[in-house]
């Protein structure tokens, strides 16, 4: 671990992701079709290796650090593997329950209408997607097949998730550690929620293209960005932050399976990153430090 931040390296992680981000997205603004494009399901998920690249220049065009890389990056060695794998089965369980939990809880505030008898919503999407007469499962098979794959779906996203998280968690955080844990963790959560700019004043996550999106997703990557951050400084390893990440995502269309047709789901409230989330996630912080603090001191 660096003794102080190195802020040229700092700059230049975050002027490269920025900037490769807009830059590989940058069709989906010039074409006036937005995120409906084609090519947005190939661009977005392009779009996740750029904190990657910018880790590769830090570290091996400004040779920050200069030795232990893989290391400090936390790709290697993994440590004791018992250890190491009850944090990443923490990592694939808790996005899965916090998100499951913020639709219900949103459905108790009125926030969202839940159609659990018909899926009327889930239905719905059905038919818009498949064409007519195409010989189905019952729905509720199909929600439950859907809840059956995420870990699988978790695994899956992870591969993406990992062009972030080696870039976030794996250089970003470490680099800002001479600040202190809980300022580091802060940091690259908001840097992490910005870097999404570029699709998000598009209209992703949260359909509001304008400030008020942004500020979403900032808010969602610092709460998830304590969890995300605790998971890597603890295992000291980044590969339970990469699982806990491809699981958030894996998991992030849940509310869709089980609201009602018609209904209007802001996921700025009930959506895995909205605020019901941000509370639930607190509440989880507040577990694990009070757990490690009636727990023995970590060797």
């Amino acid at each position: 671990m660096t003794q102080r931040v190195p802020v040229v390296p700092v700059v230049v992680f975050v002027a490269v992701s920025f900037a490769g981000a807009w830059l590989v997205v940058s069709p989906l603004w010039l074409d006036p079709a937005g995120l409906s494009s084609p090519v947005a399901s190939l661009l977005v998920p392009l779009m996740m290796f750029t904190p990657t690249l910018a880790t590769l220049v830090v570290v091996f065009v400004l040779r920050t650090p200069r030795q232990r890389r893989r290391a400090f990056l936390g790709i290697w060695p993994l440590g004791r593997l018992g250890r190491w794998f009850v944090f990443l089965g923490v990592g694939l369980v808790v996005p899965i329950v916090v998100v499951v939990a913020t639709v219900f809880v949103g459905a108790a505030l009125g926030w969202v209408d839940l159609d659990l008898a018909t899926l009327s919503g889930f239905r719905a999407q059905l038919d818009a997607a498949v064409p007519a007469g195409t010989p189905l499962p019952p729905v509720q098979v199909l929600v439950v097949l859907q809840l059956v794959q995420l870990p699988l779906g978790a695994v899956l996203n992870s591969v993406f998730a990992a062009g972030e998280e080696i870039g976030w968690r794996g250089w970003l955080q470490p680099a800002l550690m001479p600040l202190g844990a809980w300022p580091a963790l802060v940091i690259t959560g908001v840097v992490w929620g910005l870097w999404h700019s570029p699709i998000i004043l598009l209209g992703y996550n949260f359909d509001r293209a304008d400030l008020s999106g942004v500020l979403f997703m900032v808010g969602g990557c610092v709460a998830w960005g304590l969890f995300l951050g605790w998971l890597r400084l603890r295992s000291d390893s980044v590969w339970p932050a990469v699982l806990a990440h491809g699981s958030l995502n894996a998991v992030g269309g849940f509310v869709l399976l089980l609201s009602a047709a018609g209904a209007t789901v802001d996921m700025a409230r009930v959506g895995p990153l909205g605020i019901i989330s941000w509370a639930l996630v607190a509440i989880v912080m507040i577990v694990i430090v009070g757990l490690r603090k009636m727990g023995p001191a970590p060797r």
